[in-house]
């Protein structure tokens, strides 16, 4: 591919609720940003908003990329189950979109998408084994292994919402997943309905009762910081990785990341097998935060084109000390 440099990039992360779309450069230079509410009625409404937020910035893009819920075969450029979106299943998105405009397309699962961003330019790089952990909806993730993001054998390594939270509760307990007990939206609405808020998705105010130590609100929030925490520690007990940033709209509150470490260390304190076993890792926030998936989604397309150019040397030099996975 020609490279132009008078064109940027159409980055598109696909939400539950927003579309969040965005024109970066090559070198991850945002330019604009804007979103549109996620049409969720029928997958021709949903295609023609993207059809309109394409036309509109058409002269002015050379690809486009795409974030977007649910397992992705990336030979095929199939979407399925759709995650939070299941009307996304069966759909060849990238290969609908390029054979309308003629341009390259990729697409990337949200975590992957944000694990990518930060291990392009934010908080996961030169890191040789890591790991982002998306808290929103649901709990995406993407796995950073020697260097390399880790797809697994079915497109699944890093679904992250998919493991197991709890051993006593009834099979059908939707407690018993990450996609429900690890949501920062089903947390921020148990607090705002035990608050008897009128708005049970005012973030804002919920934190801000966080802060302000009302009993009720800090339960329930400590208590999400823990399984986040035992997540944590049960894939370290798997994989050793040096380093997980939390990036999604919640990891803006400056109370989060500080919380989730202080109950890893209370677990490693309550356990002495596992305090003196398992080392701990960093736990960082994620640098891109909520728009880590707009940058990643144009990272994976950039190593698709496999333009020199245009792709920074990811062969850098690793912070990371241990040995390659084998």
């Amino acid at each position: 591919m020609n490279y132009n440099p008078e064109k940027d990039y159409l980055s598109i992360d696909i939400g539950a609720t927003y579309t969040k779309y965005a024109l970066i450069d090559h070198s991850g230079s945002l330019k604009v940003k804007s979103q549109f509410s996620t049409p969720r009625d029928s997958v021709d409404n949903f295609l023609k908003k993207l059809y309109s937020v394409i036309n509109e910035v058409l002269p002015n893009i050379k690809g486009v990329a795409f974030s977007v819920p649910g397992r992705i075969d990336q030979k095929e450029q199939i979407i399925y189950h759709g995650g939070s979106l299941p009307m996304l299943h069966g759909l060849s998105l990238s290969k609908i979109i390029s054979s309308r405009y003629n341009l390259p397309v990729s697409m990337e699962n949200s975590g992957k998408a944000g694990a990518l961003a930060e291990f392009w330019l934010g908080n996961l790089k030169d890191i040789k084994n890591g790991a982002a952990i998306i808290l929103g909806t649901a709990v995406d993730g993407g796995i950073i292994l020697n260097g390399h993001l880790w797809h697994g054998t079915n497109a699944q390594g890093g679904d992250l919402s998919f493991m197991l939270s709890q051993i006593n509760g009834a099979p059908e307990d939707p407690e018993n997943l990450m996609f429900n007990s690890g949501s920062a939206i089903k947390m921020i609405d148990k607090i705002a309905t035990a608050l008897e808020f009128p708005d049970r998705t005012d973030g804002m105010r919920v934190f801000k009762a966080i802060e302000n130590g009302e009993p009720t609100a800090r339960k329930i929030f400590d208590q999400y910081c823990r399984r986040i925490a035992y997540m944590i520690v049960n894939i370290q007990a798997v994989l050793d990785l040096s380093r997980y940033v939390i990036g999604g709209g919640i990891s803006s509150e400056s109370i989060l990341v500080p919380e989730i470490k202080h109950q890893l260390q209370l677990l490693r304190d309550e356990n002495t097998l596992l305090r003196k076993t398992l080392d701990a890792p960093e736990i960082l926030t994620a640098h891109f935060k909520s728009d880590a998936n707009l940058y990643g989604a144009l990272y994976n397309l950039l190593l698709q084109l496999d333009d020199e150019d245009l792709i920074p040397n990811t062969e850098t030099k690793s912070k990371d000390s241990s040995e390659n996975p084998s």
